[in-house]
This record gives C-alpha cells, sequence and structure tokens, in this order.
C-alpha cells in the first residue's frame, strides 16, 4: 500500500510515544509518575456528568446543527463575555468536536497549496501539523527565552514576505505555558491584518491564564473581530475525552465554516453539546476557578522542585500547566534525558523536538497536569537523576 506524502511527513507525537513507553512498563508492574501528557486529572465537573446520565436513558440523540446547538452557542459568548472581557455575537461561534477540529475547519477555510503559515518555534506541533496537511509551507520563527518563547510584532514583521498568507499564535502556549502580553498580541495581529494576513489564535488555555495588571485573561476577539479565535472545554473544564471546542469566526466565515464541519463531522457530539450547558452554571464556574487555584500551587510546587534540583526554567510560565525545563546542564540532550528520566528513574517526560527545531535537545517539556503527591514523587526521582554519579548519557531510544 502507498500512502500519501502528507501522511509520511507527519513525525510523531513525542509525548504520545513516552506515554505509549510509560505503559508498557506499567504493565510490567513498574511504578511510573506520567507528567509528559497535559491532562488534568481533575476529569469533567460533576454537573456536566450528572447531565450525561440523564441524557443516556435510551431518549433520541440525534445529529445538531452542524454549527452546534444555538443555546450552547450563546452560552459560549456570554462565557466569552463575562470571563475574557470580549463581548461576540452567538452567531459567530461556531462548536467543534474539541479544538483540534476548530483548528482542521480554520486551515481548511484559510489555507492553499504554497501558502507561507508563520509559527512560533518552539509551539505545539499539531497547529503546524494541520497547516502543513492543506499545503501549507510552515515557518517556523525562533523565539527563546528573551521573547518568551513567543511571537510579537517585530518578529512577525521582518519575517513576512510575499508569499506569507497566515500566521497561527497561541497564548498561553504548549510546551512553554507562557503568555503574550496582550498589548503586545494585539500589535502583533494587527502587523498581520495590515498586510492582509490570517490570523488564527489558540486560546485553549486562555481560562488557565494568570491575571496581568489587575486584568483577568483577556480574549483577543475582543480586539480583532477578524481573526480565528480557538477555545475548548478540555482544560479549563477537564473534558479532554469528551471532545468539545469552539471557534469563534469572523461573520464572513461562518457558512464557509457550517459547510467544511457538514463534510468533515457532520456535527459536535449531541450528548457533550446539551451537557456542556452545566459548565457555565455558578456553581461550575466556581470550580474551574478552585481548579485554576490548585494549578498555580501546583506550579509553584515545580518551580521550587526544579530549582532545589539544580533544572532551570528560563522562562516562569503564566498559564496552562507546563513548565520548559532547560536540561543541557546535566551533559544529556533532551531526549537523552527523557529517556533516562522514564528508564532510571520512572518519569515520562516530553522532549523539545516534539515541539520544533529551537532547543530541540536542550527543552524537556514537563506537565503538572496531574497530583501533587506525584508531582512531589516525580520531582524526587528527577533529583536522585541529575546527581547519580556515573550515569553517562546514552543515545535516545525513539
Amino acid at each position: 500500500m502507498e500512502f500519501s506524502r502528507r501522511a509520511q511527513d507527519v513525525a510523531p507525537f513525542y509525548a504520545m510515544e513516552y506515554g505509549r513507553r510509560a505503559a508498557e512498563l506499567e504493565a510490567q508492574g513498574v511504578s511510573v509518575v506520567k507528567l509528559n501528557i497535559g491532562e488534568p486529572d481533575f476529569g469533567a465537573p460533576p454537573a456536566f456528568l450528572a447531565r450525561i446520565r440523564e441524557l443516556s436513558d435510551g431518549r433520541p440523540l440525534p445529529y445538531t446543527g452542524a454549527l452546534g446547538i444555538d443555546e450552547l452557542r450563546r452560552a459560549i459568548a456570554d462565557f466569552s463575555r463575562d470571563h475574557f472581557d470580549a463581548p461576540i455575537d452567538p452567531g459567530r461561534v461556531v462548536v467543534t468536536t474539541g479544538a483540534s477540529a476548530a483548528l482542521l475547519l480554520a486551515c481548511a477555510a484559510l489555507v492553499n497549496p504554497g501558502d507561507e503559515v508563520l509559527v512560533a518555534d518552539p509551539s505545539y506541533p499539531c497547529n503546524r501539523s494541520f497547516a502543513a496537511g492543506f499545503g501549507a509551507e510552515v515557518t517556523l520563527l525562533s523565539t527563546g527565552p528573551q521573547r518568551r518563547f513567543q511571537l510579537d510584532a517585530r518578529s512577525v514583521a521582518d519575517a513576512w514576505t510575499e508569499r506569507t498568507r497566515g500566521v497561527m499564535i497561541a497564548s498561553p502556549s504548549n510546551p512553554t505555558g507562557t503568555s503574550i502580553p496582550y498589548d503586545e498580541l494585539v500589535a502583533t495581529v494587527r502587523t498581520v491584518e495590515q498586510r492582509g494576513g490570517w490570523r488564527i489564535v489558540d486560546e485553549i488555555y486562555l481560562g488557565l491564564a494568570d491575571d496581568a495588571d489587575g486584568h483577568g485573561p483577556r480574549s483577543i476577539a475582543a480586539d480583532d473581530p477578524g481573526a480565528v479565535v480557538v477555545n475548548s472545554f478540555s482544560k479549563y473544564f477537564g473534558m479532554t475525552g469528551w471532545r468539545l471546542g469552539w471557534a469563534v469566526v469572523p461573520d464572513e466565515m461562518v457558512g464557509i465554516a457550517e459547510k467544511l464541519a457538514q463534510n468533515y463531522y457532520v456535527c459536535p457530539p449531541t450528548p457533550a453539546q446539551w451537557a456542556a450547558l452545566e459548565c457555565f452554571t455558578p456553581e461550575t464556574l466556581a470550580l474551574a476557578q478552585a481548579r485554576r487555584a490548585v494549578l498555580r500551587r501546583r506550579r509553584q510546587l515545580v518551580l521550587d522542585g526544579l530549582a532545589r534540583i539544580g533544572l532551570p526554567v528560563p522562562v516562569i510560565p503564566d498559564g496552562a500547566f507546563y513548565v520548559y525545563v532547560d536540561v543541557s546542564g546535566t551533559g544529556m540532550t533532551a531526549s537523552q534525558f527523557c529517556d533516562r528520566a522514564l528508564t532510571h528513574a520512572q518519569v515520562a517526560l516530553t522532549p523539545g523536538k516534539d515541539f520544533g527545531d529551537e532547543g530541540a535537545e536542550q527543552y524537556v517539556r514537563l506537565s503538572y497536569a496531574t497530583g501533587e503527591d506525584d508531582l512531589a514523587l516525580g520531582l524526587e526521582r528527577l533529583g536522585e537523576l541529575v546527581g547519580r554519579p556515573g550515569l553517562e548519557p546514552g543515545t535516545s531510544g525513539l
């Protein structure tokens, strides 16, 4: 069987590869601390789960409209207004099968073969894979600690060419947990708009961002109605496996998004949509905010632990649930460090090569989405690994 060049060009997702290897060790009875996957351990809100049980009584659950049920689109618009200071028309909300489907729709609507698309390096690999899958030539722009591992208006302007058609931005970012200061984000999207380019802004971690300048997290949808702004129920609400997300799209893109959704996946999951209305009650929103506070405590625990064992974090994260750790001082590459961490310390991490070329063998992503006991145990094991004499770096097993 001959596979497409597109399929052959997709790189492995190393976070999942290390997860697979961790599962193999667990099947052998080994206790592994899994800090490689960005999946909150809280689970879906209780009110959501109670509603799912009610909906599972045998009643018909037919397809909904491709854009999602109107009730949920209105609830998302209200949430955007009240929590992200971004009033939007519910008619611009497209409910999707996870944020991944929102990115799929956006790239299908905006990318033509040969278009140049600008993306930060490092960044979440699947975002650029969506663009490349529709024929884009993805240009990774080096960022580094001096730019908080994020794009800015100057770097985008300097990189723009006659072939450039758009930019993909994530704030807060996976893998670094860093955000673009809001004023800089506005300047960046305006730089793109002035050049006639499109903007896809990934805000799936926005609900987990720190307050800045006394102001809560703000969505770029407030200042750039021409952007495609992507969000999700997976991270802030802890609903990863329920596969529900959304996009706020420009008015002129609503019909295009509807046609694409009809053809690609018909509609988002019906029961998840109806139950997701429970996410916007005062009780569930209070729970989500309490979980946000828990994640901030976990972040400090991890930062303190890494400092104690001598693994530096060059940029302190201000959102999501990741830290980007510099392991170059260990004498190992990031891949070697992750291999040693898994095989010698039974801690699963993700090497920087998952996220781009910049610092690919210098940095390791650690997710603190798991409980404090596991975090403390993982840090203890990593401390023993780093301090272990005679542990020679080897070649990567992946």
